[in-house]
C-alpha cells in the first residue's frame, strides 16, 4: 500500500514531492523495482542504534514532513528527531485502543500523551470512525481521512456455479485472534447443520491454523472448511466464493473486505472497531452484525445462502462502488492530505475539490 501511493505520488505530482520511503525491517518476499520515489533501506541492532539510524537519515535528508505509522512508532521517531524540525504527521492503520497492551506499550503511549501529541502537526487515518475516535482519546491534532487503495485485480470470469445448491463462504486474512476465524467456524457449525451443503474456504497463513483445523474437526465439519494459502494474489478463492464473511474482533479498515466486494461478492461482517461499518454504507453491499454475536452472524450467513441468485444483481454495485478507493483516487487524496500538512501552498497540489470526490474529510 505504501509503495503504491508513494509511486503513484511521486509518479502524478514529480514537480510537487520529492518522496523517500525508509524501511527500517524485512519484508520476506517483498521486492522493490524501479521506482520513482527514492528507496531507502537501513539495518537496525536494537532500540538506540534504530533511533541513531532514524536521526541521521532523517536529518541528512532534509525533509519538510515525516509520516510515521501507529502511535507508538511515532513516539520513537519524534524522540529521535528532537531538535532537527521536520513536520511530523502520525498515520494510524489498525487499531490504536489495541496497540497499547503490553508495559513497554504503556510507556511510550504515555510519552506519547504528554510530549509528542502536542507537537503533531496531521494524524491520517484509514477510517473516518478510528479518527473520530482517536480524537476522543487524543484530542487537539487536525486529522484527514485517506483510505487505503484497493488492488484492481485482472479480469476473470467467475466459475461456474454447479446447480446442486452448494454455496461457498470465504475469508481471507491472517490467521490469528483479532481476524475471528474461530467465531466465523463457530457459527458455520450451525449454518451447515441447517444448510448441509454449505462449503467455507479460510484462505491465510500463520500460527493459528492447527488450532481452527482442530476447532472444525472438533465441531464435526471438517469436510465442510478447506484452508488454502494465496499469499500474493486472493482473486481465485474470492472468484470462487459466493459470500465473504469477516468477523473480526476489531480492525482499522478492511482491505479484505474491499476486495471482495470488488469482485461482487456480498458481505457479512461484524460491527467492529473500526473500519467495517465505514464500508457497508449499503445494503445492497452486505449485513453488520454485532461482534462476537454468532446467532447475528448464523442468520446473515443463512440470508445469503438462501437468497444468493438474487443477490448476485447486485454485484456490479459493489464492483462500482469499491471503485472509488483505486490507487489513482486515493493517492490524489494523500497528496491532498501532505499538501495541507505542509502548512503552505505546493504548486500544481491538487485541487481542494478533490476533497470530496469520494468522500475525503478533513477536521480542523
Amino acid at each position: 500500500m505504501v509503495d503504491e501511493i508513494a509511486n503513484t505520488i511521486a509518479v502524478d505530482y514529480e514537480a510537487r514531492f520529492e518522496i523517500a520511503v525508509l524501511h527500517l525491517s524485512d519484508y520476506g518476499d517483498y521486492a522493490v523495482g524501479p521506482r520513482a520515489y527514492t528507496y531507502l533501506k537501513g539495518s537496525i541492532r536494537g532500540r538506540l542504534h534504530q533511533m541513531g539510524v532514524l536521526r541521521r537519515m532523517i536529518g541528512h535528508g532534509n525533509y519538510d514532513l515525516v509520516v510515521v505509522p501507529q502511535i507508538e512508532p511515532t513516539a520513537i521517531v519524534w524522540l529521535a528527531c528532537l531538535g532537527l524540525g521536520p513536520r511530523l504527521i502520525l498515520h494510524l492503520h489498525g487499531n490504536p485502543r489495541h496497540e497499547n497492551t503490553h508495559p513497554k506499550a504503556h510507556i511510550i503511549f504515555g510519552v506519547f500523551r504528554m510530549l509528542v501529541l502536542d507537537r503533531l502537526t496531521y494524524v491520517f487515518g484509514t477510517s473516518p470512525k478510528q479518527l473520530r475516535a482517536f480524537g476522543r482519546d487524543f484530542p487537539g491534532v487536525a486529522s484527514h481521512w485517506t483510505p487505503n487503495p484497493v488492488r484492481e485485480f485482472p479480469a476473470m470470469e467467475r466459475e461456474a456455479r454447479a446447480e446442486d445448491g452448494r454455496v461457498v463462504f470465504v475469508n481471507v486474512g491472517r490467521f490469528c485472534f483479532q481476524k475471528g476465524q474461530d467465531l466465523i467456524i463457530a457459527a458455520f457449525r450451525d449454518v451447515v447443520r441447517l444448510r448441509p451443503k454449505a462449503r467455507l474456504v479460510l484462505v491465510g497463513y500463520g500460527e493459528e491454523k492447527a488450532g481452527l483445523a482442530a476447532q472444525a474437526r472438533d465441531l464435526g465439519i471438517a469436510d465442510s472448511v478447506s484452508f488454502e494459502h494465496h499469499p500474493q494474489d486472493p482473486v481465485r478463492p474470492l472468484a470462487a466464493a459466493d459470500v465473504y464473511v469477516s468477523l473480526s474482533r476489531w480492525e482499522g479498515w478492511s482491505l479484505a473486505i474491499c476486495e471482495a466486494l470488488r469482485l461482487g461478492l456480498p458481505v457479512v461482517s461484524s460491527d467492529c472497531e473500526f473500519g467495517p461499518s465505514d464500508i457497508l454504507t449499503d445494503e445492497r453491499l452486505g449485513r453488520l452484525v454485532p461482534t462476537e454475536d454468532k446467532a447475528g452472524a448464523v442468520e446473515a450467513m443463512l440470508y445469503y445462502h438462501d437468497n444468493i441468485v438474487a443477490e448476485r444483481a447486485f454485484a456490479e454495485f459493489r464492483a462500482a462502488y469499491v471503485a472509488r478507493f483505486n490507487v489513482s483516487k486515493v493517492a490524489t487524496e494523500h497528496a491532498l492530505a501532505l499538501t495541507k500538512a505542509a502548512g503552505r501552498p505546493v504548486a500544481g497540489a491538487p485541487p481542494r475539490e478533490a476533497e470530496n470526490a469520494w468522500g475525503g474529510r478533513t477536521s480542523a
